[in-house]
């Protein structure tokens, strides 16, 4: 199973970026959750938003919540992270992430919980 991230960019504070996934070596069943994460430098990968296949539920981090959508499309093997009135706080590398199988709710935001990730996306915004 092989993602490729894009759609990072620069952008200016209250901006938007959408990040794109795409997922081949895997039909994109239902079940195994994909998500997105983000890396500042000097700190710790954390979780940003996931979406389960078999329910379509969105999960996300407080920081995001009401700023960022993500969504996928079964067809295109793809998953998307739409991003709106962005901050300087959210400049980081993305990361999107899926597993094998369908993983409990609260296991959904854990890094360690996926098997497979991109390469990253570089996303800044400029104050």
């Amino acid at each position: 199973v092989q993602l490729q991230a894009s759609g990072g960019g620069l952008v200016q504070a209250g901006g938007s970026l959408r990040l794109s996934c795409a997922v081949s070596g895997r039909t994109f069943s239902r079940g195994p959750p994909m998500a997105w994460f983000r890396q500042a430098p000097g700190k710790e990968r954390e979780f940003v938003a996931a979406i389960d296949t078999w329910t379509n539920n969105p999960s996300y981090a407080d920081s995001v919540k009401g700023r960022f959508t993500i969504s996928r499309d079964s067809a295109k093997n793809s998953v998307y992270l739409e991003m709106n009135i962005m901050k300087p706080e959210d400049t980081a590398v993305y990361y999107c992430a899926t597993r094998d199988r369908r993983i409990i709710t609260s296991a959904i935001h854990r890094a360690e919980s996926y098997d497979y990730w991109g390469q990253g996306t570089q996303v800044t915004v400029s104050s």
